[in-house]
């Protein structure tokens, strides 16, 4: 996994990338859906961007967890008036803060390099959500196939991994900026069937894929033409799982 400490203004400047608005956040915040007086844990937070955007719409509390430093300085820095809770943590070890409507997540599962860490990730989201409660997250699409990597030179980064695929096995994912520069993150490969077998052991009754969707402003901007490698190899997919 990358040291988010030493990359958090370089990650942040991903979110000008056109599929992180248009469909990363459209599809997820669709998924996620109305927010108005919840509680919401929101996890591997990074500069906040998510945990803004549901205060901003109303919910009750919002906490922030991420487990580097610099971007959660980040985090605190942006909307202070916004009145939400940040803290430096490691979601596989994290303790209980507080039973909520709803537990998200961006990006965090993907960093797993084993069952056994992806297991206590899952039983750290169940222990701080209510009985019913939603967990719903965006992940790298682990399962994309690998011949269709380099399509994501269009979205502004590329990942290469070496082959065969299986769990544990790294991701590299190198991220281009307007300015020239680039880095790399590493997430891990782990099968949705584990990802599955790792929920239900954690107490989730169900799992659900999503596929991203683009927006009809992303499709207007952008063209039609430029969204057909993202939509027919997902290099993104979401989760939806209920205790």
């Amino acid at each position: 996994m990358a040291d988010y400490d030493s990359i958090a203004q370089s990650f942040q400047q991903t979110c000008a990338f056109p599929f992180r608005w248009h469909s990363e956040a459209y599809t997820y915040l669709n998924l996620i859906g109305p927010v108005q007086g919840l509680s919401i844990l929101d996890l591997a937070c990074g500069d906040g961007i998510y945990s803004r955007h549901f205060k901003s719409q109303g919910a009750a509390r919002v906490v922030g967890v991420d487990i580097s430093a610099a971007m959660i300085d980040l985090a605190r820095s942006q909307q202070p008036d916004l009145e939400i809770e940040y803290y430096v943590a490691d979601v596989a070890h994290l303790e209980k803060i507080a039973n909520f409507d709803l537990v998200v997540a961006s990006y965090l599962l993907n960093h797993a390099a084993d069952a056994c860490t992806l297991g206590q990730m899952a039983r750290a989201i169940a222990e701080n959500l209510k009985p019913g409660g939603k967990f719903i997250s965006v992940n790298n699409h682990l399962e994309q196939d690998p011949a269709s990597y380099d399509r994501c030179l269009t979205y502004n980064y590329r990942k290469q991994a070496d082959l065969p695929l299986e769990d544990g096995r790294p991701i590299h994912l190198t991220f281009y900026l307007p300015d020239g520069s680039n880095f790399t993150i590493t997430d891990y490969y782990l099968s949705q069937a584990t990802y599955e077998q790792a929920f239900a052991q954690a107490g989730f009754q169900s799992l659900e894929w999503c596929y991203p969707q683009v927006s009809a402003a992303g499709i207007e901007e952008f063209g039609q033409d430029y969204w057909q490698d993202f939509l027919r190899y997902p290099p993104i997919i979401l989760l939806k799982c209920q205790l």
